[in-house]
Formats: structure tokens, C-alpha cells, sequence
């Protein structure tokens, strides 16, 4: 029998809006808390180094209110590791960063950083957070993650999406194949496989049909789509795209 596929809905974009303005709305957690009653099975946020969206507020408020888990995204620096550590969320998502991207661009560079970050999580492990490592569908970084001690691997699914997006078939069926084998993969070495980035009503379902895959986390296009229809049908509708798929 095939597990459950779990959604992880990001607010992050609720507070790119806010932060536009410099105000107060809208709140991110009352986003979260919409989320959550929608039928969200978690709540993703990246506390970037610069701020750009989700606030050190937002991250306490999150831990406050939530019933749900919290998966806290944020990159292997010791300001982010202190927090974490300081909050215990039930989850932690290591992600690449860099200040002049718009978004996260790629998965993280695991295989040529091993001890690094292997010694990066060992805190946040023993603090009784789950790991997760947001990479590539690529072997050798699935490897590394595996060996280094994560629990869970996100697989970064923007170049599937993009290439949906652009029209380029073959490029985006190219993609898809890979992220299939690689969920395979990651799976039999024994880690929990997410996958997530760019994902649309249009490009969720042949992801969400991956056996191995236990949980989509999606953010900007729901948050976009929220604005002709509202949060809750937004998640609701995705929700059924997943179910359906998984069926």
C-alpha cells in the first residue's frame, strides 16, 4: 500500500508581501493558521540570513501557534544553527543561500562539504529536530546525505518545473525521469524523501505519484493563487490534485 503524500504549505510569500509595505499585514500566521485548518500537514519557513521575507518574529509566533509541525528552512551558518537549536522545530530544512538570488536556486553542495555539514547537524539531530537536506536528484549528493546523518532528502524539482514552464518537453520528461529514480534511490538507502520547488496544479501530480515520495512543500504558487481565489480553495484544490495522483 502506498504511503499517504503529505503537504508542507511555505508562507514565506505572505511575508515577502508584508514586507513591501513595512507594515503588519498580511500575517504570515494567520496565513499559517489558515493553512493548517485547510488541511496542511505542516508549515514551511525559510528565516533567510538577510531577513527578505520570513522575520525572527515570525519564526517565534510560528512556534507559538502552530499545531502542526514546523519545518524551519534556513542555511548551515552558526546564527541559524542557534536559532534552531533555540526553538527545537520539529524539522529542519539545510537549503543553499545566497543574497543576490532571487529564490533558492539548486539543491546544496553536500559531497564536497561532508564534514562540515556532517558536524553542522550533529546538534540539531541530538536536539531532536529531523533533518532534511535540500539537494539535487543527483547520487552522489543523495549520498551524502545519507552519510552524513540526515534523515530526510528534499529533492529540488525547479529544473522539472522550468522546463514545463518553457514548453521544453523533452527537457522536462528528461527531468521528471530523474527525480523518479532518484526518489527510488534515496529510498532504498533508507532516507525519507521529500521533494518541492516551483511545483503548480499543472506539474504536481506526476511528482505526487512517486511511491517513494512522503511530502510535497510548496509555497509561491499557492500564495500567488490565493490572491484570485483564496488560501484555503488554493490548498484545498492541491490537496485534491495530490490525493488524486496518489490514487
Amino acid at each position: 500500500m502506498t504511503a499517504p503524500l503529505r503537504l508542507g504549505v511555505n508562507i514565506d510569500h505572505v511575508a515577502t508581501v508584508r514586507n513591501a509595505r513595512g507594515g503588519a499585514y498580511p500575517d504570515p500566521l494567520r496565513a499559517a493558521r489558515l493553512a493548517q485548518e485547510a488541511g496542511a500537514d505542516g508549515i514551511t519557513a525559510h528565516l533567510r540570513e538577510d531577513r527578505r521575507h520570513i522575520s525572527d518574529a515570525d519564526i517565534d509566533g510560528l512556534m507559538q501557534v502552530l499545531t502542526v509541525p514546523l519545518n524551519f528552512e534556513m542555511a548551515a551558518t552558526p546564527e541559524m544553527q542557534a536559532i534552531a537549536l533555540r526553538h527545537k522545530p520539529h524539522a529542519v530544512c539545510i537549503v543553499p543561500e545566497k543574497r543576490e538570488e532571487r529564490t533558492t536556486e539548486g539543491g546544496l553542495e553536500v559531497a564536497r562539504e561532508e564534514n562540515r555539514l556532517a558536524h553542522f547537524i550533529a546538534p540539531l539531530r541530538e536536539a531532536g529536530c529531523r533533518v532534511s537536506i535540500f539537494i539535487a536528484a543527483d547520487p552522489r549528493q543523495i549520498e551524502a546525505a545519507h552519510r552524513i546523518g540526515a534523515e530526510v532528502i528534499e529533492l529540488h524539482t525547479g529544473a522539472y518545473c522550468d522546463a514545463h514552464a518553457e514548453g521544453h518537453l523533452a527537457a522536462r520528461d528528461a527531468e521528471l525521469s530523474r527525480l523518479r529514480e532518484m526518489a527510488a534511490f534515496g529510498h532504498a538507502l533508507g532516507l525519507e524523501v521529500h521533494a518541492g520547488h516551483g511545483l503548480t496544479y499543472d506539474t504536481v501530480q506526476p511528482v505526487a505519484a512517486f511511491p517513494e515520495v512522503r511530502e510535497l512543500n510548496i509555497g509561491h504558487f499557492l500564495i500567488g493563487e490565493a490572491i484570485f481565489r483564496g488560501l484555503t480553495p488554493a490548498i484545498h484544490e492541491m490537496r485534491r490534485l495530490m490525493d488524486e495522483a496518489r490514487a
